[in-house]
């Protein structure tokens, strides 16, 4: 058992424990001295995301049912109440609770229930808040069954002064400096910094990326808003420039080149002025272009700007899905390449590209064929349930509750239904100017229990100082994210710089540029990779299991 008196409060962080860690303390605590009685083992768990006056006297109530008291904590990607909690990263909640003296130790669960931490510490008492008291809840009811088939029980709180830290937390104003500090402990977490960015943004040159889907033009007609015209009440605006971007596919692919990979674009192309523009600005950027026949003009989408607010938009050209022979080729194009492909990227721009019959046709042939592929689609004629057994699906918040019909869902809810309906493995969803929340699921084995599992999540802010035009903001984020899975980086990792690439999108007006180069300097100036003074408990024998030394600002 820990020290009582000051010098457990000058060593609360020694209290914070690995489930290793634990494991092996409990044994020695239940092997007591020669005419010692055996020490009572108590157990609480919850996510604790602001300690309150309620928790206090529910941890006292609980340490007074035994000798030692262990707290087990809900881990981040765990919380599951909603994409921007918890409120206090879980570092900082478990410091919380490790000052408190009476509490002996503090342990991150990073499972949804507290069922396989309590199979393995096998406590003599678990105890839970008074509203467990007649719960049905099937987590609840699965713990119980895990602590009494071990020999222990359950006890509940007497229940006094409550409090609700969802309650607490909404009225509570956003702090910029926690806000700051939750980011920093999130890439170290997440084992990122400054030098591993760098890393990352490197290895993805050369990378051999084969992008397929829909491509258009993206224009931009900037307006001198006159006066009312004396015809109608009607906006009279004055043209005074126009600027053509490349869109969906071809965007994605040429971003991804400017990161510095080798990039094949399959789309549709026709013989039109458009199709010829839109070959030779990608040619010029280093994409490979190859094209099957195209019914109609390549589809224009024109913004119409007024002192660069924009004031409508004009959509030009029909879906033209590909015919049978469109369709063949499509396939046979497609699986020429993508056998020497690191990765694959299907983009749905809903323009007729990824018909049900080109993606049938490409079958468990391609799947083999390709170690990564990922999938996004256009809002809002693109189709993101029609991508099938990717291994990613970047998508925009309200483009998935559309595709599902369901605009009031939980936002993990609504994903697990759209992994689920995909059978993809992963996804990162972006809420415009709110961020993103990268998913996952328990195991990526089919077979698995951790298959249909609830999924683990985790949120990352906008990292944007502005946000001008979200136009191939997704795109950037789809082309990167994708990057860096290639160089086998984890998901929480590829969806950091992915938000990087977002960010810098969404400064610029139009499609910008991205070049590895300007996102190294950009990544630079992000202090919560420079986090050494966020301590977090690693020791150095954390350090030498691979965490990156951390680069110096100075």
């Amino acid at each position: 058992m820990m020290d009582d008196g000051a010098g457990q409060s000058r060593d609360y962080h020694r209290k914070i424990v690995d489930v290793e860690q634990l494991v092996r303390i409990v044994a020695s605590l239940r092997r007591p001295a020669p005419n010692q009685r055996p020490v009572t083992i108590v157990q609480c768990h919850g996510c604790f995301d602001i300690v309150h006056p309620g928790h206090i006297r529910y941890l006292e109530f609980a340490r007074a049912q035994g000798d030692v008291l262990i707290v087990s904590i809900t881990g981040d990607a765990e919380v599951g109440k909603g994409e921007t909690r918890p409120y206090i990263p879980q570092e900082l909640r478990a410091e919380s609770l490790a000052a408190l003296q009476f509490v002996d130790y503090v342990v991150v669960d990073v499972n949804p229930t507290a069922c396989a931490l309590l199979q393995k510490i096998q406590p003599d008492v678990y105890v839970k808040g008074a509203e467990y008291a007649t719960s049905n809840d099937p987590r609840f009811l699965a713990e119980r069954e895990v602590i009494e088939r071990g020999g222990g029980r359950v006890i509940f709180s007497s229940g006094q002064v409550v409090f609700s830290s969802t309650r607490l937390i909404s009225s509570l104003p956003q702090s910029a400096e926690l806000a700051a500090h939750r980011l920093a402990l999130w890439c170290r977490r997440h084992r990122l910094d400054a030098e591993r960015v760098t890393d990352l943004l490197a290895a993805m040159a050369g990378k051999r990326l084969l992008v397929v889907g829909d491509s258009l033009i993206e224009r931009y007609v900037a307006c001198d808003p006159a006066e009312m015209s004396v015809e109608s009440p009607v906006m009279s605006l004055k043209e005074l420039d126009s600027r053509d971007y490349v869109g969906g596919a071809a965007a994605t692919a040429m971003l991804a080149a400017g990161m510095g990979a080798e990039v094949i674009l399959v789309t549709g192309l026709d013989e039109d002025a458009g199709s010829d523009w839109v070959s030779e600005t990608l040619s010029k950027s280093g994409v490979r272009v190859r094209s099957v026949p195209r019914r109609g003009d390549l589809p224009v989408r024109t913004r119409f700007l007024a002192d660069d607010h924009k004031v409508f938009k004009v959509e030009r050209g029909a879906t033209s899905p590909l015919d049978s022979v469109g369709e063949r080729e499509g396939v046979e194009l497609v699986l020429s390449h993508a056998g020497h492909a690191d990765a694959t990227i299907l983009y749905d721009g809903g323009y007729g590209m990824l018909t049900p019959g080109l993606l049938r046709g490409l079958g468990a042939t391609f799947r083999r064929l390709v170690p990564i592929i990922t999938g996004g689609a256009a809002d809002p004629h693109g189709d993101i349930t029609s991508l099938r057994n990717v291994d990613l699906l970047c998508a925009d918040e309200r483009q998935i509750r559309a595709a599902l019909n369901d605009p009031a869902g939980g936002l993990s809810a609504t994903t697990y239904r759209l992994l689920q309906t995909t059978r993809a493995k992963r996804a990162i969803v972006t809420m415009g100017k709110r961020g993103l929340v990268a998913f996952d699921r328990r195991s990526h084995d089919p077979e698995s229990p951790g298959w249909s599992d609830r999924l683990s999540s985790e949120y990352l802010p906008l990292l944007a100082p502005r946000v001008t035009d979200l136009l191939a903001s997704n795109e950037a984020l789809l082309a990167v994210a994708t990057l860096t899975m290639c160089t086998g980086a984890p998901l929480m990792q590829a969806a950091y710089l992915g938000c990087i690439a977002f960010a810098m999108q969404a400064c610029h007006l139009g499609v910008g540029p991205l070049d590895a180069t300007v996102v190294d300097q950009w990544a630079r100036t992000r202090l919560e990779l420079y986090s050494e003074d966020v301590d977090t408990g690693m020791d150095d024998a954390d350090a030498e299991q691979g965490w990156p030394s951390h680069a110096v600002v100075n």
